[in-house]
């Protein structure tokens, strides 16, 4: 025996602990909320890259159309602190953008609503 033992479970597998996957990390270098939504810069994947972790690439798989990193959580299994993590490692690393949803649509001025309507009435 190595010394290693993997937990294992039928459905998913070995399982990792997920300060494994961080790397020991609790914080990540960019200001990643449940709603920032990020996307893969690039959609080809770079078999040069092999520091990608599985769960890094399936994100870039996942974020080829905006995802927000809630949903990115939910899809791949892992609870958000770390998927923030992960993602903030490929914002560092150039492979991913990462932006503040835009704000819902703005009411438009009542006032200038009113004007619009009077001016088409009286045309």
């Amino acid at each position: 025996m190595s010394g290693f033992e993997h937990a294992w479970d039928d459905d998913a597998g070995p399982l990792v602990r997920p300060y494994t996957l961080t790397r020991g990390r609790t914080r990540t270098s960019d200001n990643l909320t449940l709603i920032t939504l990020v996307t893969t810069v690039d959609a080809a994947p770079d078999s040069r890259d092999t520091a990608l972790q599985p769960e890094h690439e399936e994100i870039l798989r996942l974020c080829r159309s905006p995802q927000a990193v809630a949903e990115i959580a939910a899809l791949i299994g892992l609870p958000v602190s770390v998927t923030r993590i992960l993602i903030g490692d490929l914002v560092d690393a150039g492979r991913v953008t990462a932006r503040a949803p835009l704000s819902m649509a703005r009411r438009p001025d009542a006032e200038l609503l009113r004007k619009v309507r009077d001016g088409l009435g009286r045309l």
